[in-house]
């Protein structure tokens, strides 16, 4: 026992007495620089870049406030990166606060309110005015107004734009009314499911839009009488399609049915030919595709609400394909004339 504790007293006076020759050796030592360090080189502050130099001379005034760095970062210019794909080098890209604002703002905001009014405004016309009537009455007699191909192109656009449309609101507004109802547990993978489902529809919805394009389009011309039946008030003589179909086609299908399908196809970056989009280009298409789906919606509302409640025999038309006689000289008087004249479906003559 005695010899352990003389081991003990002898250990620890060694290691104090190597501790107090290392302090004596820090003191006679001379103070490292770092030029004078191995494998490390002095560096002149003015070979700095400007926003290094700006913060080395703040931290002397304003310790603690590095603004011209983040300054720096928060710039267009792109800086180096190991990654070598574009934009590695942007760490903080500034037109992303400007697309969230807009996006979150004015394109929700109004767009919900758009939507909102187009919906109410139905109801009220419905409430006030009920269904459009045959004045007098069904004859029993049908005619032929659409093919079968003409009707199944219309309903797969038909299809794929509910989907879309129902996927796209709650992807959109969902948060503010679904959210707070199911929780975000059946929420999030909720919009996950209906974010892939509106990407797989997505294209074909673009076909049906150029099936129906092509398939219409004969009949779909602007001519004077649709500016007569506008002034009328939607009682004017018309052929096949009157002025109001005829802009539902045109704005509608055509234009904002282009303007939706190629954002849709930038954002789920599929376009042929081309390999990246930039986060610039990806924030417009979004904001496109937003406002141009909005206002399809707007326009929608009314085509399905006169195509079935809203007047009688008009949904009859494209679920068998024909309508009653009295529907047909009622409506659309001078395509009536035509079939009964010898015409075909759309009042054409061989």
């Amino acid at each position: 026992m005695k010899r352990l504790t003389a081991m003990r007293q002898v250990v620890v006076a060694g290691l104090l007495g190597l501790g107090m020759a290392f302090a004596v050796q820090a003191q006679q030592a001379p103070a490292a620089t770092p030029g004078s360090m191995p494998g490390i080189q002095s560096q002149n502050v003015l070979d700095l870049p400007k926003a290094a130099q700006e913060q080395i001379a703040r931290d002397q005034t304003q310790p603690q406030n590095n603004a011209p760095v983040w300054r720096e970062v928060n710039s267009t210019v792109e800086h180096y990166s190991a990654i070598k794909t574009p934009e590695a080098g942007v760490l903080i890209q500034q037109g992303g606060h400007q697309w969230q604002l807009f996006r979150n703002g004015v394109v929700t905001v109004f767009g919900g309110w758009l939507l909102a009014i187009a919906i109410c405004a139905v109801g009220v016309v419905y409430l006030i005015k009920g269904s459009i009537k045959l004045h007098e009455g069904a004859s029993g007699k049908m005619m032929l107004r659409f093919t079968r191909l003409e009707r199944w192109s219309h309903w797969a656009m038909a299809y794929s734009f509910v989907i879309l449309a129902v996927s796209g609101i709650i992807i959109m507004w969902g948060r503010y009314f679904l959210l707070p109802i199911i929780g975000g547990s059946a929420y999030g993978p909720l919009t996950l499911m209906l974010k892939n489902i509106h990407n797989i529809v997505g294209p074909f919805f673009t076909i049906s839009v150029v099936v129906f394009f092509v398939l219409y389009v004969r009949d779909n011309i602007p001519n004077v009488r649709d500016l007569q039946w506008f002034l009328a008030g939607g009682k004017g003589s018309s052929h096949r399609f009157n002025g109001g179909e005829k802009l539902w086609f045109w704005f509608g299908v055509t234009v904002l049915g282009v303007v939706v399908s190629a954002s849709g196809w930038v954002l789920n970056s599929i376009v042929p030919g081309i390999d990246y989009f930039t986060r610039e280009q990806m924030q417009l298409a979004n904001v496109v595709h937003g406002i141009g789906s909005i206002l399809f919606m707007a326009m929608a509302v009314g085509h399905i609400y006169i195509g079935t409640i809203g007047m009688q025999g008009a949904y009859q038309g494209m679920s068998t394909g024909y309508v009653d006689e009295n529907w047909g000289k009622e409506h659309h008087d001078l395509w009536y004339n035509d079939v009964k004249s010898g015409g075909d479906h759309r009042g054409q003559r061989a």
